[in-house]
């Protein structure tokens, strides 16, 4: 029986673990970050990537998907092979007026306002580690902003107070997977942190970013993510390689659940 069921590893696992939703942002970040990447999971079509980061230390970039409850089973399944450090780079949509198409914010919290989280023990609020919001202030040196997200389930929302009660509960943004990863990783004991950049500003009237401009926040995304991770102290890479390839080994053979 493999280790996991959805994520079939065809590569070592690193301890620190980037976590894009976008698959083809998966590739643009292991392109941009990695020396010799190799492909992780391709099953499910979501894409991931174990590489050599920057700091010459290994590191995997997995694609979650979308919303709380596929983000919950990647996660849970890279901790099951060993990821201990993770770092979601996402995307939002700005609530407050302060923050522009392209920048970066980084969660301090999440508004629990998805099934997700609630499900996993959370209460209002899920909660960033303390360690990574560090190493994330050191890495990006002042250049992004920091605040509350509001995570839902629902990426087209058209109930007409919603934007309201974020706001007025703090909120600064919006997006799907935070609050899930932040109440998983308090469940299993793993270090989790969230850095998303402002794709769409929803007041007073909903504006996209270009293509252009997005591919440029990601690259900075990217950069500073992995200058937070460095540093981290991976486990041998031996002991993760070896649960990956067993898990690889296993899960060859089995189609993926349902």
């Amino acid at each position: 029986m493999p280790a996991t069921i959805h994520l079939h590893p065809t590569a070592p696992l690193a301890e620190r673990v980037l976590l894009p939703g976008d698959p083809g942002r998966a590739l643009l970040l292991a392109q941009s970050l990695l020396s010799a990447p190799q492909m992780f999971n391709h099953n499910r079509g979501l894409w991931g990537y174990t590489g050599t980061a920057p700091d010459g230390e290994p590191l995997t970039i997995q694609s979650t998907g979308m919303g709380g409850p596929s983000a919950a089973i990647v996660i849970a399944e890279l901790a099951e092979l060993g990821a201990r450090s993770l770092l979601r780079v996402g995307t939002c949509g700005a609530l407050a007026g302060s923050l522009a198409l392209g920048e970066l914010l980084v969660a301090s919290e999440a508004i629990c306002d998805d099934g997700t989280s609630r499900a996993l023990g959370a209460g209002d609020r899920a909660l960033a580690s303390p360690e990574l919001l560090a190493e994330l202030a050191r890495a990006a040196d002042g250049i992004v902003h920091r605040g509350v997200v509001a995570s839902t389930d629902l990426f087209y929302d058209e109930r007409e107070d919603r934007e309201r009660r974020w706001l007025e509960a703090g909120a600064v943004a919006v997006e799907m997977e935070t609050a899930t990863l932040f109440a998983l990783a308090a469940r299993r004991r793993l270090q989790a942190g969230s850095i998303l950049i402002v794709s769409d500003l929803l007041r007073p009237a909903r504006e996209r970013i270009g293509q252009a401009a997005l591919e440029d926040a990601e690259h900075r995304l990217g950069e500073i993510a992995a200058r937070a991770l460095a540093g981290r102290a991976p486990a041998p890479a031996q002991a993760v390689g070896q649960r990956s390839a067993r898990a690889a080994g296993a899960g060859s053979s089995r189609s993926s659940a349902d």
